[in-house]
Order: C-alpha cells, then structure tokens, then sequence
C-alpha cells in the first residue's frame, strides 16, 4: 500500500497502517541526490511461506503488466506507472507488482533496483500468491446454510421468504459449540448466490455503519475530538483512514471481528484528530483509552476473513 506522507496536514489522510516502515533503498536523481523508495504491501499478513526456490522457476504474472524480467530465475511482470512523486515505489497486491515512478528514472535503472531487491520482492509475490489460495480456499458459498462472521461470532445464512429485508434471530435452544445467531433473509430458496451475497452484505454494512457511529460516540468525547463525518470503506488497502477536517472512514469488513478489535481501530483513526502521524506522542493517545492497543492490533492482522 502507498505510504502517505503528511506534507499538507489540512489534507492530509492517514492510513492505519501506515505504522510499517518502508524498505530503505535508493535512487539517483540526476546530480547525485538519492531518494528513497517506499515499498508497499498489503495490511493482510498471512504466515510466511517458505522462501522461492531458485531452483524451480516461478512465472509472477500481472495482467496489467507493461514489462517482464528475470529475478533470481524467476519471470516477473510488472506494470509501470509514471507519476510526479520523486522516488521509485513498489506495490505488490492482488494482480501482482506494481512499480511508480518518476519520469525521470530510466526502464533500466527501476529494473536494477528491482534485481537488488529482488528477494524481498519474490519473498511478497509469493505470500501474496498464498494468501490468494488462502482466500479462494475461504471464499463463502452463498446458499442457505452459509456462514459469515458477525462481531467475532458466527452467524447462519436462512433464506426465509416470509421475511421482509434481513432479521437477526438467537437460537436460544442452539447446542454447545453450534451457532446460535441466524440471519434471516427474505429471499427464496433458489435465489442465486450473488442475490444471497448481496443481501447479507447490506445488512452487514448497516449494522457496521450503526456500530461504528455508536463506538466513535464512545471515544471521542475521551479524546476529546469531534467526528464531524463517519462514512464506510471498501479500500484494498485499509481498515480506517483519518482526515484533520474530521472525517473517518472505517472499512465496512470491521464488522466482522469482535468489538475490541473494531475499538481499536476506531480509536486509532480518532487518535489521529490529534496527532497526525504515528510518533510516540500518537501512541500514548490510543494508549490513553486502549492500554493494551498491542494485543488487539496483532489480532486485526492475524485473523483472516472469508472472502466474500
């Protein structure tokens, strides 16, 4: 993910995990002045894989891709943006490595930072390889019977044509170790997947716009900030971002985890009401109302969701 820099705090977003430091390399303007690049990656660990082996090529696609080359014997394509930032930036998500550069920097002097580099980057383009198995692997069969996680609990999927919308029911006769809390959703049992999808994730998104609003009325007055906007997310990159005009954006999939992790969160991007970066004086800030802010940090980046 794109590291944001605060240049213009009156503008500037801060990104929640923007806490990673970037790899430090570097890149020679003309003149001799070095600048360094910020390699980006995704929020969303997964374990480490063990690393490539050289001596089994890989093939790293990207289907955006605008140039190819070798690295440790691997093929890996790789789509070039030109863009007015002043250092070479490395991306690695969903379609595969993504580099942005400045106009500047010649095809062969990105390519020799990419060969420096090389292992970090067949390090990231597998995990992220794994972790796209992981997720297909998860991904939820939207039919009845189907499982999503709600608060951190699960809840089952009944499609229920005498219902109107989505309702909530606790299946209070439920037995140990089975799932007690069923959705409810108006809709025929030959609805199609994508039918079924959709309306459980309008009833999520509600619920999340509800909960997020009632948890930012619950630290905010202890910070003592305003939120003056709350909106919903769907980044690829983010769970919350923070603007200095006050508004908050909260990815909606929060809603999944339990509320202290949502706590956490929310109390992270209104932290930023007051410190627009992640300097210790910022970490006190969450710490003042999250003392053990850590654990649940670690438990947003170690859980997994199903994909949807």
């Amino acid at each position: 993910m794109a590291k944001l820099r605060n240049n213009a705090l009156s503008s500037a977003q801060l990104s929640l995990f923007d806490v990673d430091e970037p790899l430090p390399v570097e890149s020679r303007r003309p003149g001799g002045v070095a600048d360094p690049v910020a390699l980006a990656e995704s929020p969303k660990p997964v374990e480490t894989p063990a690393p490539v082996d050289a001596t089994e090529p890989a093939a790293f696609d990207n289907p955006q891709a605008s140039h190819r080359l070798m690295l440790s014997g691997h093929r890996v394509a790789y789509a070039l943006r030109r863009s007015r930032r002043r250092s070479i930036g490395f991306s690695i998500g969903d379609t595969g490595l993504s580099v942005s550069a400045p106009k500047w920097v010649s095809v062969a002097d990105i390519e020799r930072v990419l060969v420096e580099r090389a292992g970090w980057i067949l390090r990231k383009l597998q995990e992220q390889r794994e972790r796209a198995r992981l997720v297909q692997a998860e991904q939820i069969v939207w039919r009845d019977g189907a499982q999503v996680p709600f608060l951190g609990q699960p809840v089952i999927v009944v499609l229920d044509p005498r219902t109107t919308g989505a309702v909530l029911h606790t299946g209070a006769q439920a037995l140990p170790g089975v799932p007690h809390l069923m959705l409810h959703v108006g809709l025929p049992h030959d609805a199609a997947p994508t039918q079924i999808r959709d309306a459980v994730q309008s009833w999520l998104q509600r619920q999340a716009i509800r909960i997020f609003d009632e948890r930012c009325r619950e630290y905010a007055p202890q910070l003592g900030v305003k939120v003056r906007k709350l909106s919903l997310s769907a980044a690829q990159t983010r769970w919350g971002s923070a603007s200095a005009d006050g508004s908050i954006r909260l990815h909606w999939r929060l809603v999944h985890f339990r509320l202290p992790t949502i706590d956490y969160v929310i109390a992270h991007e209104l932290a930023h009401l007051r410190e627009m970066n992640h300097s210790p004086k910022f970490w006190d800030v969450v710490r003042s109302v999250l003392p053990d802010f850590e654990h649940h940090r670690h438990v947003l980046r170690a859980e997994r969701l199903p994909g949807f």
